[in-house]
């Protein structure tokens, strides 16, 4: 027997009482300080969007500090409070939230909900990131372009709780499991460093190698497409492809075969949110924001592919008011040509690279995944308990 079982037979033997979240905390609303108001020292804040973007389940420290007086006006968490945001540009990500375990009071700004209350903060943070609360708080939220839970709303939460010290044994549990998976993570950081090193000192020939332009390299297949009638994603559909990958499924295709497509998209290629050039093959429908371009054999598509995502494009991009590289720009990008068979071996090498750091079927990023569905299974499943009888 786990020495959680025996806390349970211990403590709740006869079940686990189910509480409604007003009853037990005080939900109150953030402050009203922006993102303008943040200085290089001063008073411990979080914003609400930091919450979507920089934090975890919980944290002992901030990333950013507010003036004097913005923090007047601010209102404030304390140790062991749970800072929820509660807008979001959708349902899945509306009410993620922070636990505060620092010991100093930090600023929380608006669009949020301050949780105060006297359960573990860590063990609360687990269950609002549980498919139990996201059920949950589908049917409190309401809006269109803006998704929110209110304050109010939050307090019909309801929430098992069991002993604290059942609690305690849950959070050990999955702190476990977090930190495992933080180890996967790590090292994937490491391993696509190094890609990007190899990858970089693979595509670097001394300036007596030879180099052609692009248009020369590959057959640019552009024309005047535009967009057709966007269908769903049923069976028989085709692949509908944009500046950065698939966007819909289209009940026709324009091409079919094997592709390198390239984004128009100026905006990505400076920020490089996206890749610039990725492969596509089978029927697709491919619409005026991103080239095609074929080339003889699939070596060759790829050996483009590993250099256009590696360089630094921006001088190729126009300076209009909507920036992005033109067709003409593109074929104009020097690319090395060393021998069919020196690409061969580059390709082979960076192709076993990339399925390490990006193959969601292999290496890394699918034991990752398959260690965050087991996180979510038993994550689930331990905060499920038979409710206490009245």
């Amino acid at each position: 027997m786990s020495k959680l079982e025996e806390l349970i037979n211990e403590l709740c033997p006869d079940g686990v009482e189910y509480k409604m979240l007003g009853d037990f905390a005080n939900i109150t609303r953030g402050g009203n300080f922006q993102k303008k108001d943040f200085v290089e020292t001063g008073v411990p804040c979080i914003h609400y969007g930091q919450i979507y973007t920089q934090y975890g389940l919980f944290t002992e420290s901030t990333i950013s500090c507010i003036n004097s007086d913005a923090a007047v006006k601010s209102k404030f968490a304390t140790q062991n409070d749970i800072i929820m945001a509660v807008t979001s540009e959708n349902v899945d990500d509306v009410c993620k939230s922070v636990a505060w375990l620092g010991s100093d009071n930090i600023a929380v700004s608006g669009h949020t909900a301050i949780i105060h209350h006297n359960q573990n903060p860590k063990y609360l943070s687990y269950y609002f990131h549980s498919s139990m609360f996201f059920t949950q708080k589908v049917k409190l939220a309401h809006g269109t372009k803006v998704i929110e839970v209110t304050p109010d709303k939050l307090a019909n939460i309801r929430i098992p709780l069991p002993p604290l010290p059942v609690q305690r044994e849950i959070v050990r549990i999955l702190d476990n499991f977090t930190e495992l998976t933080a180890e996967l993570t790590a090292e994937l950081t490491a391993r696509k460093k190094q890609y990007e090193y190899y990858r970089d000192e693979l595509l670097t020939f001394s300036d007596e190698s030879p180099v052609s332009i692009l248009g020369t390299v590959a057959i640019n297949l552009d024309s005047k497409r535009k967009p057709v009638t966007k269908g769903n994603r049923d069976s028989g559909m085709y692949p509908y492809y944009g500046a950065s990958g698939i966007v819909d499924y289209v009940s026709n295709y324009l091409f079919d075969g094997d592709y390198l497509l390239v984004s128009e998209d100026g905006a990505n290629l400076v920020a490089r949110v996206t890749p610039i050039a990725f492969s596509a093959s089978g029927k697709i429908w491919v619409n005026n924001h991103a080239h095609v371009l074929m080339f003889k054999t699939y070596v060759e598509r790829k050996f483009v592919e590993y250099y256009l995502n590696m360089i630094d494009l921006s001088r190729f991009i126009s300076t209009a008011a909507q920036p992005k590289l033109t067709q003409d720009n593109l074929n104009k990008i020097p690319v090395p040509t060393p021998s069919l068979e020196e690409q061969e071996r580059i390709v082979a090498i960076l192709d076993r690279f990339d399925a390490l750091c990006n193959d969601l079927t292999s290496g890394l990023p699918a034991e990752i995944e398959a260690r965050r569905k087991q996180y979510e299974y038993y994550r689930d499943k331990l905060l499920t308990f038979r409710e206490a009888k009245a």
